[in-house]
């Protein structure tokens, strides 16, 4: 009934408003959904923080891992027979170059010595010589000699007796057989005369003999007490008192620990970068981190042909005898620096899986670089290859980035909070991990380069 009493006009004035309401409501919608999408855009932008890369100086080093050993090392033995009387070291004991080790029984060799002596001073006498003994010291001319002497003078007058005889016996005055006599005894004496030469001559081949026995001797003597060829430390005793040993019967091992030789295997590709003079470091495993320091001291002229590598050896003071030989060492050769050498922060660099990926800021967007890591200094990357030198790189949230991603560079001293909702992505971090694995850690790519 209702709807009969209202006219026309009024059902088109009903369907107007019907009709604006909803073209408001239509209106609001849609501005409603741009203003969504307005802070959407504007959230996508990870605020981050840039790194610059740097120029350093890099030094290049390799990679060693040797032994230690003596540079030498001696086993002593007797050289001359006898019992031990007195053993004078104990192992580790640190002995001098001269130093008694070991104490032989010398009264037989001391009564050798006198008998040597006796028969020297013999020979000496019959030649004339009374001083001291001198092994320096020479026998008189053969003229000078007493037995010399006695038969150059009776030849003399032998000689003389005979020219006045035959003086005699020319003016008759001398029966012939008085002048055979005279040259019969001329004759005697001129050989006895060259005895005496020749007895001398043997007497100073004698001389010569006597004396070595003599030193000889006085060297057996001598080696009664066996002593240390070089400065070292006691490594073996092999003896005790009371023992009879034989000549050449090792006594004791002595190793000289001061300075102690480092031996290591170079890959052949570093062959012509280790040089004698380089600078060592390295550690052992008794000593934790503490770094020992030493030289390259000999460089190997041949490649071990199964191996690849050639000998490298450096000298190592060991002042405090802290180091032993038989140590393994681990450490590095330092060879040369280079200049002028490309190089990231580390708070720019991400790994994953064993690669390196820095993130390039270009237009506000990100660019994801996959670099070539070399060896780490401080808290820097040297780059190998991969980027140009003059790119503008993302140092933090690095998690939030990809290649494509819008982001915002803060301001020196804003806060780098990560944007509202965002989601990680990249692969680089899973939540919880923070900044994530870092070259060097893990499946790294660094390697050592010359």
């Amino acid at each position: 009934m209702t709807s009969s009493t209202l006219g026309p006009g009024c059902v088109r004035d009903t369907c107007a408003l019907v009709l604006g309401s909803l073209f408001l409501l239509s209106a609001a919608g849609c501005q409603s959904t741009e203003g969504r999408a307005g802070n959407s855009s504007r959230a996508a932008a990870v605020p981050v923080k840039t790194a610059a890369i740097q120029r350093i100086t890099v030094q290049r080093q390799v990679e060693l891992a040797g032994n230690l050993l003596s540079p030498d090392q001696a086993k002593v033995s007797s050289e001359v027979a006898g019992v031990v009387r007195q053993v004078l070291v104990e192992i580790g004991q640190e002995v001098r170059a001269g130093d008694p080790l070991v104490r032989l029984e010398a009264r037989e060799l001391a009564l050798a010595l006198e008998r040597a002596e006796s028969a020297l001073r013999q020979t000496r006498a019959q030649l004339g010589m009374h001083g001291p003994l001198n092994e320096n010291d020479q026998p008189p001319p053969d003229e000078e000699v007493a037995s010399v002497k006695t038969a150059l003078a009776t030849r003399d007058d032998a000689r003389a007796n005979a020219e006045r005889a035959e003086n005699l016996a020319g003016r008759r005055l001398l029966s012939p057989a008085d002048l055979l006599t005279a040259q019969t005894r001329l004759k005697v004496s001129e050989a006895a005369y060259q005895s005496a030469l020749d007895t001398v001559r043997s007497l100073r081949a004698s001389l010569q003999d006597r004396r070595a026995a003599y030193e000889l001797a006085q060297k057996k003597l001598n080696d009664a007490v066996v002593r240390a060829p070089i400065a070292g430390s006691v490594a073996e005793r092999t003896v005790q008192v009371g023992e009879y040993i034989g000549e050449r019967t090792p006594v004791a091992t002595i190793v000289q620990i001061n300075p102690l030789k480092l031996r290591t295997g170079v890959q052949e590709r570093y062959a012509g970068a280790i040089q004698a003079g380089q600078a060592v470091e390295f550690r052992v495993e008794s000593f934790g981190d503490q770094v020992f320091k030493g030289k390259v001291a000999y460089v190997g002229p041949a490649i071990d042909q199964t191996m690849r590598t050639f000998t490298v050896e450096a000298l190592v003071e060991n002042g405090d005898h802290r180091l032993k030989p038989g140590f393994f060492t681990k450490g590095y050769i330092f060879t040369r620096q280079d200049a002028n050498v490309m190089a990231v922060p580390d708070a720019a660099v991400s790994a994953l899986a064993g690669v390196s990926s820095v993130y390039v800021i270009q237009d506000n967007k990100i660019r994801q670089v996959s670099v070539n890591l070399g060896p780490r200094q401080g808290n820097l990357w040297e780059v190998l290859d991969g980027l140009k030198g003059d790119e503008l790189l993302a140092a933090s949230n690095l998690n939030q980035l990809a290649t494509g991603v819008a982001v915002r560079v803060l301001a020196p001293g804003e806060s780098e909070g990560a944007a509202p909702g965002a989601t990680p992505r990249g692969g680089s971090r899973g939540p919880g991990q923070g900044r994530g694995q870092r070259p060097g850690q893990g499946a790294a790519t660094r390697g050592d380069r010359p």
